[in-house]
């Protein structure tokens, strides 16, 4: 117990890097060697609270999408496990069907949309005539959406259509100003450009605002974002989003600016309730290294301003189950776990029908050859 005070004492190790450089400025008796061999004292500690909270099993999460991982591949279980969501089970996704009056998105039938936080009294709140809205965002980095932005604004558009309310969208140009050393003129100029990929998703216009934190901050807005920064501490910065007193002081401020418009968990603290969330799984890169398509990887993304050519070369190159050579795949079929091709159709094949032919056609003979072995 008193290793675990000690921990919680000096969780924030950087503050005690703050009160040293605050003490050495002030006391000017304080003799240079001796600030030295204080700090070097104060690295120690640091170290030897690290191995403290290792010994413990006290975990600090810099990195949400780090600690997600497993030998290279996103630990889903260990999202609902550990981040306190629930599973869509299909009660859930029968509820929402009866509820809405029209079938459940093919993505949530198969399971790609996975994971939720309180969808249950989101659809008590539409039964009831509550009032609520939508949200989701995002960072424009790239000149275009590729397939794997794509997923969550159509499935948006799905729970917009169903449930006929307000979408608010935000365009975190500041963000990829702050992270990603691309000048504040480029990162309006993206936002710009993503903005028309997420219009063409078909979005109802008369209940649709997109705003980009460059072109919307002020009023209600900055005053929603002042009251998420009052209620959040910077230990909670650090130990949310891995920041620390070595990164540029905009990275404390973004947090509140893109929690405004949906509210975070401090959501209570100022009369509203806490945001119902739903998650859904990546869509796999080409190249099929467990990895989800990134923006950042060209090789590893099929955007929506590719030309067929273009596609039609990627798709031919992604990552396939089959065999070594085109005999062995053909003689065997495809190991559709690992079929990239195969899982991009259950992501936007519409009907189960079509699929399941599929499915059958390509994956049954790898099955039985290894069942026969």
């Amino acid at each position: 117990m008193h290793y675990k005070a000690l921990i919680n004492a000096f969780s924030s190790y950087s503050c005690i890097n703050e009160l040293l450089s605050a003490r050495i400025t002030t006391a000017t008796s304080f003799e240079t060697s001796n600030a030295n061999k204080f700090a070097t004292k104060i690295d120690y500690l640091t170290e030897r609270l690290q191995d403290l909270k290792t010994l413990l099993g006290v975990q600090q999460v810099p990195n949400h999408a780090e600690t997600l991982r497993s030998s290279g591949r996103i630990n889903y279980d260990k999202l609902v496990d550990e981040f306190g969501c629930q599973r869509l089970d299909e009660t859930l996704i029968d509820r929402l069907e009866r509820v809405t009056k029209r079938p459940a998105h093919v993505l949530l039938r198969r399971g790609k949309f996975f994971a939720h936080r309180d969808l249950n009294l989101i659809l008590d709140a539409y039964e009831k005539g509550d009032k609520y809205y939508l949200y989701t965002e995002r960072g424009p980095s790239s000149e275009a959406l590729h397939l794997g932005h794509l997923i969550p604004f159509l499935f948006t558009k799905y729970l917009q259509d169903a449930f006929k309310v307000p979408l608010v969208i935000q365009l975190t140009d500041d963000a990829k100003y702050v992270y990603k050393n691309l000048s504040v003129e480029e990162t309006k100029r993206l936002a710009r450009e993503n903005a028309k990929d997420i219009i063409a998703c078909g979005f109802d216009i008369s209940r649709t605002f997109i705003f980009s934190d460059f072109g919307y901050v002020g009023g209600g807005f900055y005053e929603n974002a002042i009251k998420v920064l009052g209620n959040t501490t910077g230990n909670q910065m650090h130990g949310t989003f891995g920041i620390t007193l070595a990164d540029p002081s905009a990275k404390f401020i973004f947090p509140g600016l893109q929690a405004a418009p949906s509210f975070p968990d401090v959501a209570p603290k100022l009369g509203y309730q806490k945001p119902a969330l739903i998650e859904s799984s990546f869509l796999p890169a080409l190249h099929g290294d467990s990895g989800k398509m990134s923006a950042s990887i060209p090789n590893s993304a099929a955007y929506v301003t590719d030309s067929a050519e273009n596609i039609k070369s990627k798709v031919n190159k992604a990552h396939t189950g089959g065999g070594d050579s085109l005999e062995k795949q053909q003689e065997r079929g495809a190991n559709l776990d690992k079929d990239i091709p195969f899982k991009y159709l259950e992501f936007f094949v519409e009907y189960d029908a079509e699929l399941e032919h599929i499915k059958q056609a390509y994956g049954q003979v790898f099955a039985d050859f290894y069942l026969l072995e």
